[in-house]
């Protein structure tokens, strides 16, 4: 493939991201909105809901799942950057390729592996809720554990691609037009 196919397919992992980051925006939105109903609905008129109560678990685990991947575009993962921030863009380049391929893949790598058995026998199941009225839907947040690391592996991998560009003396500067 050339240079320009592999750039994109990076601007298309990076759309995706940033439309997953978009929809998270939303679903923040909808957990607040819950969680004061849960709250207004327990302390002002003494009533609960185990499935209100069980959607903000879901909601809460879908936000993080998925929101990783988009923090790595949005380079918004906590780091130290004593000496990073000092580097030149070679330098950060290297550190960053050097991150992608000895601890973004291998961990993605070993949720996806790790998990996998785990979300099949949810599915075979199609595991529901242990209280008498929670959601039915278990199997489909388990998921989003086999989801997170596909979206992060993509990630990974376009970051890197930019990466090597850099030290290729193909690109000048890590750069990311998300972030301001």
């Amino acid at each position: 493939m050339s240079l320009k196919a592999y750039q994109m397919i990076a601007a298309s992992i990076d759309t995706l991201i940033e439309r997953v980051g978009k929809l998270l925006s939303f679903l923040m939105i909808v957990l607040v909105c819950v969680v004061l109903v849960v709250v207004v609905g327990r302390y002002f008129f003494q009533i609960g809901s185990i499935a209100l109560q069980e959607l903000i678990t879901y909601l809460h685990a879908s936000i993080f799942l998925l929101g990783i991947a988009y923090t790595l575009k949005q380079d918004g993962h906590v780091r130290v950057d004593i000496f990073y921030r000092d580097f030149s863009q070679k330098k950060k380049a290297l550190v960053n390729l050097i991150g992608g391929i000895f601890f973004v893949l291998p961990i993605s790598i070993f949720i996806l592996w790790f998990c996998g058995d785990y979300v099949v026998a949810s599915w075979n199941i199609l595991e529901t809720s242990k209280e008498n009225n929670g959601l039915p839907f278990v199997y489909i947040l388990k998921s989003l554990m086999l989801v997170m690391p596909t979206l992060l592996i993509l990630q990974g991998l376009t970051i890197m691609l930019k990466n090597l560009l850099v030290l290729s003396k193909r690109e000048t500067t890590i750069s990311n037009p998300d972030i301001k």
